[in-house]
């Protein structure tokens, strides 16, 4: 049985959609709230997840992207009232594999469904990021390591993983703290804004101690950080 988390904050059509998924047999898990879907994604391993892109708290764009830091594998079909196509481009760019807009024939949300499915399941992704070279070093986004050319390794915390996935994601740009505290720490409690600032300073001691301070992280005064490669 296929598992699949719904987010979609419309009754009446939630309810319409989990009907015809259970009569399919698969298995939903409802979300109503970006909050809710951003926890419950953690919860469980999924096989899809139906992503309604306007939501009452926090947008669907937003949870796709929280979600892709630390699952980039689980299919995100993107549901939305919205045909432009610059929120077409958008979702797609930032981690979402399809997008259908409302209203839809549901016939046609299932066949989706089972594409992204089949697709996920019978092929390794080939374009998720194990590691990355910044400078002369090599970030191993599995081992949570950062290697030099002697082989020498440091170990980083998976706030640190998960906030170097964020800034790489989005290099050349600027992020600001607020971001990063609900993307990295969470929605719901996160720390202040000065956890971020210590997490770039270990950052620079990591990468920059051969190389002339903020060239790979920039402070951006008032707003927040910015990665440059």
């Amino acid at each position: 049985m296929r598992n699949i988390l719904l987010v979609e904050d419309e009754e009446n059509l939630h309810e319409a959609i989990k009907l015809n998924l259970d009569i399919e047999g698969y298995n939903v898990t409802s979300a109503y709230q970006g909050k809710d879907a951003i926890v419950k994604s953690k919860e469980k391993k999924f096989d899809l997840i139906i992503l309604d892109v306007m939501l009452p708290d926090v947008n669907g764009f937003d949870i796709c992207e929280t979600i892709r830091l630390n699952d980039e594998l689980t299919p995100i079909l993107f549901l939305t009232a919205k045909s432009d196509s610059e929120d077409k481009i958008k979702g797609l760019s930032i981690g979402g594999d399809d997008y259908l807009t409302k209203p839809f024939n549901i016939e046609e949300l299932l066949l989706r469904m089972k594409l992204l499915i089949k697709r996920t399941s019978t092929n390794v992704s080939t374009n998720v990021i194990t590691s990355y070279k910044i400078g002369d070093l090599q970030v191993n986004f599995n081992s949570f390591e950062v290697v030099n050319a002697e082989k020498e390794v440091t170990p980083l915390t998976k706030k640190q993983v998960n906030l170097l996935k964020l800034l790489i994601d989005k290099k050349n740009q600027a992020v600001s703290r607020q971001e990063i505290l609900e993307k990295v720490w969470g929605y719901e409690i996160y720390p202040t804004t000065r956890t971020i600032d210590n997490v770039i300073l270990s950052f620079r001691k990591i990468f920059e101690s051969d190389t002339a301070p903020n060239t790979y992280f920039k402070s951006i005064r008032g707003v927040g950080y910015k990665f440059t490669p």
